[in-house]
């Protein structure tokens, strides 16, 4: 539900990231999913499973691995017997949103992996004791590969993150911009790539740079839509 003020604000939310190794932000909250992918190929149980809130970096680092390994990459809801086929034999793969997955299939290319000796790299927002996983043989496999979790941003993580966010969306702005919105904002991934859709938005409409004065306009509209959805969560 978006809040009556946000009005017809478009709410753009698909620019096209930056998948660039040096572009990964590594600070407390993520240090150790960076640490854990660099200690690739030794991974227990021949996989790894990153989980944490949306936007926090997962599919970030599944990038960066994909391409240092040529892995296939597929989606957890997108996994199931009829499109088995196209996994099989793979080098390597990645599942984002594996708590979506077909269990069957889960576990046909985990068995498969592990056969060839290979390696795959699971994303999922939750830990895999929150997935609804009903096959006794996947829950003993799944808890054989090693898991990370990201925590919430840090100060320094969301500075860099509002960066990167306007660095996709070809804005430029003022450092003081950015520590006026870190001050004043819900302090999470997703509320980040919020904030920085509806400045993109409003400076679109408006021709206008973005600006502190815009920013605490854009902060406005979106506090009253946080607080509809919190609502509309309890």
């Amino acid at each position: 539900m978006i809040a009556p003020n946000l009005g017809q604000l478009p709410l753009d939310l698909k620019a096209v990231p930056s998948y660039r190794a040096n572009d990964f932000l590594v600070t407390s909250c993520n240090a150790d999913a960076m640490a854990w992918l660099r200690r690739w190929p030794e991974w227990p149980g021949r996989g790894l499973i990153i989980h944490g809130p949306p936007g926090c970096g997962k599919s970030h680092l599944a990038q960066i691995w994909q391409k240092r390994t040529g892995a296939l990459l597929v989606r957890g809801a997108q996994l199931n017997s009829n499109n088995l086929a196209s996994v099989t034999g793979q080098e390597s793969v990645i599942v984002e949103g594996v708590e979506d997955a077909d269990d069957r299939a889960l576990l046909h290319v985990y068995n498969e992996v592990v056969q060839a000796r290979k390696t795959m790299f699971l994303t999922s927002t939750v830990p895999p004791v929150n997935w609804s996983m009903a096959l006794p043989d996947l829950v003993s496999r799944i808890s054989t590969l090693a898991v990370v979790g990201i925590g919430h941003p840090d100060d320094a993580l969301l500075q860099g993150i509002l960066v990167k966010q306007f660095s996709d969306r070809q804005l430029q702005i003022g450092t003081e911009v950015v520590i006026y919105l870190v001050s004043r904002m819900e302090r999470s991934f997703e509320a980040a790539r919020q904030i920085v859709a509806v400045l993109d938005a409003m400076a679109l409409d408006r021709h206008r740079s973005v600006t502190v004065s815009l920013a605490g306009e854009a902060l406005e509209r979106l506090a009253e839509f946080w607080l509809v959805t919190d609502k509309s969560q309890d």
